[in-house]
């Protein structure tokens, strides 16, 4: 198959005002011809008050991703939608959607999504977040019937993250997915969100080791856009970057 111009295009709506690692890891796991356009917000930080003075812009977002005639799309960021809530975060979804014509989702829910078709209830955690956005997380799964049996952090500001090192990142990607894994040998699947984290080589290391599906904000939001791509998938991805992908 020759592909000389892309047939899928993901929106994503990333907390930041740059992209780097988001777009970095996306064009290794999607396969030929999905494009990523990425624009942005300027969260300062975790908390609800950050979150909620980000929306207006959201919303500007989600209209410049209309015109550009996304197929998809998508909010990033784990810790935006755990401050919001579910209740909430699902509202503005579906207002997206309404106020686009396009299908709207947030790397949390898909995260959902793919848990729930691994039929995956119980979660080993890994996180570099401090306890609140840990706990408020907790509490969003909770809500979809997911429970966290176990969790892993490496506590860091937001601008630490944007700061840290992809190589030390893929040894703390080692070392917290493991402990949470070793922590809770009934968890059915880890969860290691964050869209900074650059953790995608990890994650057919730590599946080989426990067995387990490895979710992160990438694979689980590539695998649900191309998911809703059905049969308008011309090519799939390469099965190497984990069991996320490779159960298409």
């Amino acid at each position: 198959m020759s592909l000389i111009h892309p047939w899928y295009q993901l929106g994503y709506v990333i907390p930041h005002l740059y992209t780097d690692m988001d777009a970095y890891q996306f064009y290794r796991v999607a396969p030929e011809g999905v494009m990523l356009i990425t624009t942005g917000l300027d969260l300062k930080d975790y908390t609800l008050a950050a979150v909620e003075k980000e929306l207006p812009t959201l919303w500007h977002r989600f209209d410049l991703l209309a015109k550009k005639k996304v197929d998809r799309i998508s909010l990033s960021g784990v810790p935006v939608a755990s401050a919001l809530g579910r209740k909430k975060m699902r509202e503005i979804l579906a207002e997206g959607q309404r106020r686009t014509g396009i299908a709207c989702d947030t790397d949390l829910e898909a995260h959902i999504a793919t848990l729930q078709h691994f039929g995956a209830a119980k979660v080993a955690l890994a996180t570099r977040w401090p306890e609140t956005v840990v706990g408020a997380l907790t509490r969003y799964l909770a809500e979809a019937g997911i429970e966290v049996v176990a969790e892993a952090s490496r506590v860091r500001t937001l601008e630490q993250n944007k700061h840290s090192s992809a190589a030390d990142d893929h040894e703390l990607a080692l070392e917290l997915g493991r402990q949470a894994l070793r922590q809770a040998p009934q968890a059915q699947a880890l969860l290691m969100p964050g869209g900074l984290w650059h953790a995608i080589h990890a994650v057919p290391m730590l599946e080989a080791e426990f067995g387990k599906p490895v979710l992160l904000n990438i694979l689980s939001t590539t695998w649900a856009a191309l998911r809703a791509a059905g049969g308008r998938m011309q090519k799939r991805p390469d099965p190497r970057w984990g069991k996320v992908l490779a159960s298409l």
